[in-house]
């Protein structure tokens, strides 16, 4: 018996050292933990229970016989974070480079239907060189397979990817189907074809860093939703943000517990507001001093910074946070904030989150480069998302919210639930110099009657009593009432049952 449970140890020790002690000094010298070191990392110490350790490759073709390790390029199991269930997989760059092979997928392909079958969330930590070209099309249908349950799972468990290292052809579709994808700066990439094959087709010289890194995924292309310094700090975000999400989609977020008031009243946010009403404010500051505690995880903060999005909690539940940014653009709306935000209200109309939407949008962003770059149907994106999302919706206009803007930013019209407005709220078909300017053009050049206008203007729109009267706004609220007040609408509307006809799915506007 001794033998035997020697001999177990000793394929266990083999199967741990992945590609040998070389390849991950290397991983090392690199600045990147390896699979093993990171799965530590982000689960409970002592949790992680590893399947299929001694899986090899069946490879028989170029001499891959003579070549086999152990795992085949990728760690996985399951453990728990901060107690609850959570599927891994990690990538093993030491291993073939974390090429994937048709064994390889298999394992993977274990862990999405545990997850799916025991309604737990699934992260995938990638570092790996894509396919392995010595399978070829059985490498290829193994991808396929991994995406098939991408496809299945999604918005039915959390899906979690966290780039760490290269990401490159078929490996990025996985991620991309995915829920949330994170990277590591400087030491992660993702591209469809690396920079020697845009080299030879488009003649451009591009280092994989221009091509595909965190700097460019998470400010241009919007693929990831953020970006950090290096392994650690990455691991012990996910950390941090695995504990705003349920566990599925018939199950609500953890209740975690808050030492903040619910009924904390903010004056400082009585005077948020500048005097000018073209002067811009951080619309940081409003989302901090509601939450719980100040605690709030941006998503895609460096990307379409005229919208805001990320979760918070009231009462020490999440909630989803939408908000303009009236320090970026005027926090109008574009093609970019759009997308990003229909994306994110989809996300927690998906699993039950309840949203929080804080509007000061002074409306679409003009110009040829937002028409010919679709705004139309980008914007159309933002107002289907709200308007086919079920979840309580609570919303507070603080400033401006003009024209068709005000409609998408989850408006009474398109079924908001609790709609409130500061006194200094401006609710109108536009901006009162506009509209003046069009209403009485016949007067322009009289620069008297044309100040009397605007003021008659701004006095009758240019306040939330118009839309209030018709019961578009439930309440003109103070603004240091409002962590309170969307507390109590939030409670009032923890039951809520809203049913849409039957349908096989929308057809959103892509």
């Amino acid at each position: 018996m001794k033998e035997i449970l020697q001999q177990l140890e000793e394929r266990r020790e083999k199967a741990r050292i992945g590609g040998g002690a070389k390849r991950i000094e290397a991983q090392h010298k690199k600045g990147k933990l390896t699979a093993r070191e990171r799965i530590d990392l982000l689960l409970d110490e002592g949790s992680f229970e590893e399947f299929d350790m001694f899986v090899e490759h069946r490879c028989t073709d170029f001499g891959m016989e003579n070549s086999k390790i152990p795992g085949d390029g990728v760690v996985t199991g399951w453990g728990t974070i901060n107690g609850r269930v959570i599927y891994v997989f990690a990538k093993d760059f030491t291993v073939f480079g974390g090429s994937l092979s048709d064994t390889h997928a298999q394992k993977i392909m274990k862990i999405q239907d545990m997850a799916l079958q025991n309604r737990a969330p699934v992260i995938g930590l990638f570092d790996a060189g894509g396919a392995r070209i010595q399978e070829g099309v059985a490498a290829l249908g193994g991808y396929g397979e991994v995406f098939y349950r991408n496809v299945i799972a999604s918005g039915v468990i959390p899906q979690i990817s966290l780039i760490m290292g290269p990401c490159a052809g078929g490996d990025v579709y996985s991620p991309a189907m995915t829920d949330f994808i994170f990277m590591v700066k400087d030491t992660s990439y993702m591209f469809v074809t690396g920079p020697d094959v845009v080299k030879t087709v488009t003649n451009e010289t591009v280092t994989a860093e221009e091509l595909g890194g965190a700097s460019i995924h998470a400010t241009k292309s919007s693929i990831a939703d953020g970006a950090y310094e290096n392994d650690v700090e990455a691991l012990l975000q996910m950390r941090r943000f695995v504990d705003f999400l349920p566990a599925s989609n018939r199950e609500d977020a953890p209740v975690l517990p808050s030492f903040d008031n619910s009924d904390r009243l903010e004056y400082s946010l009585d005077t948020i507001i500048p005097d000018n009403p073209n002067m811009p404010y951080d619309m940081h500051e409003l989302i901090t001093k509601i939450a719980d505690e100040g605690d709030f995880f941006e998503i895609q903060e460096t990307f379409a910074g005229n919208i805001i999005t990320g979760f918070i909690r009231l009462e020490g539940r999440t909630v989803g946070v939408v908000a303009n940014q009236p320090m970026v653009l005027a926090g109008v709306l574009d093609s970019d904030a759009s997308r990003k935000g229909a994306r994110f209200v989809r996300f927690c109309d998906c699993f039950n989150i309840p949203l929080v939407t804080l509007v000061d949008v002074p409306g679409f962003l003009p110009g040829t480069a937002q028409e010919y770059g679709g705004l139309i149907k980008h914007g159309a994106k933002l107002l289907f998302a709200y308007a086919e999302a079920t979840v309580p919706k609570v919303t507070v206009i603080t400033r401006k919210a003009y024209g068709g803007a005000y409609d998408v930013m989850s408006s009474k019209h398109i079924r908001g639930d609790m709609n409130y407005a500061w006194p200094t709220a401006e609710i109108a078909v536009m901006g009162a110099k506009g509209a003046v300017e069009i209403i009485f053009r016949a007067e322009l050049g009289d620069d008297e009657k044309i100040a009397a206008r605007t003021a008659e203007y701004e006095s009758r729109f240019a306040t939330p009593f118009v839309a209030a009267e018709r019961g578009y706004i439930d309440e003109v609220i103070m603004p240091h009432a409002t962590r309170k007040r969307i507390c109590r609408a939030l409670n009032m509307l923890r039951n809520k049952q809203a049913e849409l006809p039957w349908k096989k799915h929308a057809n959103i506007p892509l």
